[in-house]
């Protein structure tokens, strides 16, 4: 199983409880994707917002900052917003990534978490999944073909016309990342696409329905099983211990899901709910390197196998020195423990 880490490019506090400047926290970041790299992790992959909380409005510059400074470690982003992005620039520039980090760029795109990109770049919200379906199509076809012959509703066609530059991968991969909704599962199945799934809260155990859909859905439309495969995004840290792991992800942890809830309709979060989803079934993977190893296979053995898992720790507003902490472990304990042969 790939193990690997998420990030949002979060504007994180010091330890003194001082907010980093943006400057700061841009070379913090890369240093953590040159630190999961030397750990031996195997994916990194920036989110997309376009809040002031985040730094990741440009994921690809990121991860071609990181590629620089990185040898193994694949780049990815999580997620790409495809809905409110031209296919033909996200294409370029991924594999334009794929050149500079010679041959390591993926892309996971999806329709997004938050609605800030489409009032930002002028998208109307009730062509939410239009937008998408259409866009993921183009996307897709140009990955396929040099020369696009295209037309759609939402921007001009392309009549023969190439696209430039080609990745160094005979196909760059792309993954659909989703939420909950049966429909994108079921696309993905349909199109062959590898599947992120995103599980922030709940049990993960309740997603097998819809990952069953997913594989059923690609075996009807001719894919191979090992075609159709299934990462996992979940919020979670490691620590040295189980206890000093919750004790130093609860605090902002709360804080922030919080502030998201109150955009959101959600109840402010409670320790008693934390502590319910920290549990062997629940969504957050925090603890110890050897209960979150568990964790993982536990989750994987419930859905049926999974083939990636990635750890979204920027939720819990942690210092850099405990991330970096936090990277070396699983690079360094929770992976090997994952992968060790039975």
């Amino acid at each position: 199983m790939e193990i690997g880490i998420d990030s949002f490019a979060a504007k994180f506090s010091n330890t003194t409880g001082v907010p980093v400047d943006n400057k700061a926290a841009m070379a913090e970041l890369l240093q953590r994707i040159e630190h999961a790299d030397k750990v031996g992790l195997d994916i990194f992959g920036i989110g997309e917002h376009h809040r002031k909380d985040f730094l990741d409005s440009a994921p690809a510059l990121i991860l071609a900052a990181a590629a620089a400074r990185t040898k193994q470690i694949r780049l990815t982003s999580a997620v790409t917003v495809l809905s409110a992005a031209d296919p033909v620039r996200a294409f370029q520039s991924f594999a334009t990534l794929d050149l500079i980090s010679q041959g390591r760029a993926e892309m996971v795109v999806g329709r997004g978490s938050f609605i800030d990109a489409f009032p930002l770049f002028g998208y109307d919200l009730d062509d939410y999944d239009e937008l998408f379906t259409e866009k993921l199509g183009l996307l897709l076809t140009i990955r396929d073909n040099e020369f696009v012959n295209w037309s759609g509703k939402f921007r001009p066609a392309l009549h023969n016309q190439p696209v430039y530059p080609r990745p160094l991968q005979e196909r760059l991969p792309i993954w659909l990342g989703v939420g909950g909704t049966p429909q994108s599962f079921i696309r993905a199945g349909k199109l062959g696409l590898p599947l992120m799934v995103a599980v922030i809260g709940g049990e993960t155990h309740q997603f097998r329905p819809l990952i069953d859909l997913y594989r059923e859905a690609g075996k009807k439309a001719g894919h191979s099983p090992e075609q159709l495969k299934v990462g996992l995004h979940s919020l979670g840290y490691v620590a040295n211990t189980t206890q000093e792991a919750i004790e130093e992800f609860y605090p902002g942890y709360a804080e922030g899901m919080t502030k998201i809830g109150k955009e959101r309709g959600w109840a402010p979060m409670t320790r008693g709910r934390f502590e319910a989803q920290t549990g062997i079934k629940g969504a957050l993977v925090v603890g110890s390197p050897e209960e979150v190893a568990q964790k993982i296979l536990h989750h994987s053995d419930a859905l049926s196998g999974i083939s990636r898992f990635t750890f979204q720790m920027d939720s819990a507003s942690l210092p850099h020195e405990k991330l970096m902490h936090a990277i070396e472990l699983i690079g360094t304990r929770v992976s090997p423990l994952v992968n060790k042969v039975k």
